[in-house]
Formats: C-alpha cells, sequence, structure tokens
C-alpha cells in the first residue's frame, strides 16, 4: 500500500474530518492546510516533513511506521523481502531514511563465520557507498538475527547511531565520519556477533542478504570451521523473499571457505546454502 492510500484508510478509520485534523495539527505547532491534506491522500503531493506525518499518525491513531514509513522509497516496497513484511515496516519506521534515496552501494562484502558445531559464530561487513545528493549523513542497515538477539560490533569508519531490534530482525544507522556531498564516499565496517545464552540458533544451513536497492558488486564468504565442512555449497538469488534460483555448485577452498561474487545486483535476495553430510 503506498502512502496516500495508506493515509486515506486511516483518515476514514479514525472519523475525523480533514478541518478537524488541520487544528488537532495547529495545536501541536503544525501548519497544513484542508487542501494540502486532501492533496496527500489523492498523490498530488507528498510531505516533505517526516514530524508532520509521525504526528497524524498519533492524531489518526495508527501505530508508529503506519504512514512514516511509506515516505522512505517511492520504489516498489521493500517489505516484501522479509519474512516478516509488517514487522520490516515497523523497524525501519523508527530510522530516518531521508538519505537512503541518494546514496548509491558500489559494493557490499558480508564474511559469514560458522563455528565447529555448525552454528553461525558471526557477520562481518565491509560497505561502499556514494552520495547523488547533498548533506548525506548516514546509512540504515538490517539484518536478521537470532531469537536471543545479536551485538553490533567491530564499528570502523563510522559510529552507531540508533539500535532497534524486533521479531528476529536488527536494524541500525551507522553515521559517516563526514557529511557528503554530491559524488563523494563513504567506507562503513561492521560486525554482528550472536548474543545471550543460545544466542547462536540452531544448525546454519544458509546465507541470505536482503538488497532492498541495487549494489554495483557484491561478495559473500562463508567461513565453515576447517574441521567441520559442508557436504556440498550452492549460491542462489531471487527476485522476492520466496523464490530462488540457483546459481550452481560453489568451490569449497583448502581455506575451508566458499563465495559467491555478483556484480550489478537488483533489488531481491542472494546468498549460499549447503548441505551437510
Amino acid at each position: 500500500m503506498d502512502f496516500p492510500a495508506a493515509l486515506r484508510d486511516a483518515v476514514h478509520e479514525s472519523g475525523l474530518t480533514l478541518e478537524r485534523i488541520r487544528h488537532r495539527l495547529a495545536r501541536r505547532g503544525l501548519t497544513v492546510s484542508v487542501a494540502t491534506l486532501s492533496h496527500w491522500q489523492r498523490g498530488r503531493t507528498r510531505p516533505r516533513s517526516r514530524p508532520v506525518v509521525a504526528a497524524l499518525e498519533e492524531i489518526l491513531g495508527v501505530e508508529a511506521g503506519t504512514l512514516t514509513a511509506r515516505l522512505d522509497d517511492p520504489a516498489p516496497d521493500s517489505a516484501g523481502l522479509w519474512p516478516d513484511p509488517d514487522g520490516y515496516t515497523r523497524l525501519v519506521a523508527q530510522f530516518d531514511r531521508s538519505g537512503d534515496r541518494r546514496l548509491e552501494r558500489l559494493s557490499v562484502h558480508d564474511v559469514h563465520r560458522l563455528g565447529p558445531d555448525r552454528r553461525a559464530a558471526g557477520l562481518t561487513v565491509r560497505e561502499v557507498l556514494r552520495s547523488t545528493g547533498d548533506d548525506v549523513d548516514r546509512v540504515v542497515c538490517v539484518h536478521p538475527v537470532p531469537a536471543a538477539g545479536a551485538e553490533l560490533t567491530g564499528l570502523r569508519y563510522c559510529r552507531p547511531g540508533r539500535v532497534r531490534g524486533a521479531g528476529g530482525l536488527l536494524g541500525f544507522e551507522l553515521i559517516f565520519d563526514r557529511v557528503l556531498g554530491p559524488g563523494e564516499t563513504a567506507v562503513v565496517e561492521y560486525g554482528l556477533r550472536p548474543s545471550g545464552p543460545g544466542g547462536r540458533g540452531g544448525t546454519a544451513r544458509r546465507y541470505r542478504r536482503v538488497f532492498p536497492r541495487p549494489v554495483r558488486d557484491y561478495l559473500a564468504i562463508v567461513q565453515f570451521d576447517p574441521a567441520v565442512l559442508p557436504a556440498r555449497c550452492y549460491g542462489f538469488t531471487g527476485a522476492d523473499g520466496r523464490a530462488r534460483h540457483p546459481l550452481g555448485e560453489l568451490w569449497i577452498g583448502t581455506s575451508g571457505s566458499a563465495h559467491l561474487a555478483l556484480a550489478d545486483v537488483r533489488r531481491g535476495v542472494a546468498g549460499l546454502e549447503w548441505e551437510w553430510d
């Protein structure tokens, strides 16, 4: 559902007239005309102020993120790439993603490590990003994590902003070490480490990366424990969160690792899966 439709539904369910909504916004010091509210409902214009839309959510009695999440990306909704689309939408609504549309993902490199018990032991990520606009100072990242959660570690070339977790997902902001202008690049590095007793989950059988936006260069390395190697390993891609297109078997080298290298990854998913003896 796009922003105009979500707003129309919320207004209808609230039973409030546009004039009453305008009045309640004004009481909060927010000036929005009835005509502007009507234009938003019809899709003729889009709100430019996130605080105004957040106030609308409170006035209309809808859950946080119902409207604000639909401001961030006029492209096809990426929520469907995740196992719980509604949970993803609620999570990312807690972040400022206004700069994401002005960031190109030049490269994403993942190293996913497994322990001798065949469980996930940690993830290390390096991303190179380029700004296509002014005043871009952060990127928002989302990863699936075990039920017990995960800890954000190993930050380099950036610092953490807000960190939120819910429903098997961890989202966080990485603040660049400087504000970017058009054509300028930033590098971020970070790690995720399972936390809590039994936090590593069960036996790992695949590593899956979600791409809400295109990436020019993607590299995924799965590092197995040298003493416990799988029988076979395969690469895959997919256009959504369900269908997978197999890419063939991947070689497991003497280092105990397998990798998948892709160029010009479009919106979708990609990763590796393996079979244990």
